[in-house]
């Protein structure tokens, strides 16, 4: 199926999910940015235009003088001039973090330059006591059998993406259930223990618990022979609130590596795989452009073509991977992947409108609870495409 056949997510219906996020999310996102740092007067009035801009104004370019200009004029796809909420919601939903930065100064000479914007809240994800439980957790998995610890693992690597800081904005505290929808999960088993020497890229999603059970799942791959090396990619800039930077990747390890018991050795294991280049850690603009994958540079395309498999985390991968787009949730998942460079594996909650790879029964169950199902991050994925 080609790309253009179903029509690209929109913002501009009242009550759907994508204005939801322009009319209610970032309101309280933007308000937790500002109360986050003593910002001056001129930030706080940047942050304010912003939002006003967004939700009834026009797409302003950056100035020419921005590091990236040259980046968004090739990433343009005539939607400057016109309203945020008509343009693609992937596009201008990128456009908007990219934004946040210019209006905090993140890239510009001054005190505010390379602060993270939602650094106060990725830190203090981690010293939560629940992150602590989690760790000390892994003395148990350590006990079970190979086979049990995998789904462990997985699990975990899956579920901890239904915690990112976005989505718990406008989540009920206590956060919900997850439910699996589709598991292609002994696929990846299948494939991976069927390669000798693999080489696993895992395109990371968010910082905190989700970075911190990515990590262990990294290093589970490699104490067990199931992969030989991992390349590790991560953003190369504050991104979609909690998105993992490389700093973020060593937050996360030194939590690891300060905790007791197992986790102490899981981090060490880490910190020494990252030294002799078992584990490499790499980052591209492109991690960070208002693209589908299938625009991926030949550089990235060319990397990821070596991969045994490469595996995606999160809902903003999942919608790079298939297309921002209206798909019948029964479309194949393989058939809308099957550009993609190398064997390719989605770890996935459901928290936009787009899904596809789904059965018919599963899709009439689904549809017959009468809830948002596509939004609400009670269910999740495990999708493969060999």
């Amino acid at each position: 199926m080609a790309s253009g056949a179903a029509a690209a997510i929109v913002s501009d219906q009242p009550g759907s999910f994508a204005w939801g996020v322009w009319n209610k999310r970032h309101p309280i996102l933007i308000k937790q940015i500002r109360d986050a740092y003593p910002y001056p007067a001129e930030i706080q009035h940047a942050l304010e235009a912003l939002l006003e801009e967004t939700i009834a104004g026009d797409i302003q370019r950056l100035l020419p003088d921005a590091h990236d200009y040259a980046l968004w004029q090739e990433w343009d796809r005539g939607w400057y001039g016109g309203s945020w909420l008509s343009a693609p919601f992937l596009w201008a939903e990128s456009y908007f973090y990219r934004r946040l930065l210019e209006a905090v100064g993140y890239f510009r000479p001054g005190p505010w330059h390379g602060v993270d914007l939602f650094g106060p809240a990725k830190q203090a994800e981690l010293a939560t006591p629940v992150v602590a439980s989690e760790l000390a957790a892994l003395d148990q998995v350590a006990a079970m059998p190979l086979a049990s610890q995998r789904r462990a693992l997985l699990a975990a690597a899956l579920w901890g993406n239904r915690a990112d800081l976005g989505f718990r904005i406008t989540a009920s505290p206590e956060g919900p259930a997850t439910d699996l929808v589709a598991d292609d999960s002994a696929r990846i088993w299948a494939l991976l223990d069927a390669s000798p020497a693999a080489t696993v890229h895992l395109i990371a999603d968010n910082a905190g618990r989700e970075l911190l059970a990515d990590l262990i799942l990294v290093d589970h791959l490699l104490t067990t022979g199931a992969a030989t090396n991992v390349v590790l990619h991560v953003k190369p800039q504050p991104y979609y609130v909690s998105d993992a930077t490389g700093s973020d990747v060593l937050a996360v390890l030194r939590r690891i590596t300060t905790a007791p018991g197992t986790a102490a050795a899981t981090g060490q294991r880490l910190w020494t795989a990252l030294t002799d280049g078992t584990i490499t850690l790499r980052t591209h603009a492109f991690w960070c452009a208002p693209l589908s994958y299938r625009h991926l540079p030949p550089d990235l395309t060319a990397d990821l073509s070596h991969a045994t498999l490469t595996i995606l985390k999160g809902d903003l991968n999942y919608r790079r991977l298939i297309g921002d787009r209206a798909w019948p949730p029964t479309t194949p998942f393989a058939e809308l992947t099957a550009y993609f460079p190398s064997p390719v594996a989605a770890l996935r909650t459901l928290k936009s409108d787009v899904a596809v790879g789904l059965t018919p029964e599963t899709v009439a169950k689904l549809d017959a609870t009468g809830t948002a199902w596509r939004t609400s991050g009670e269910y999740a994925l495990i999708q493969m495409r060999p």
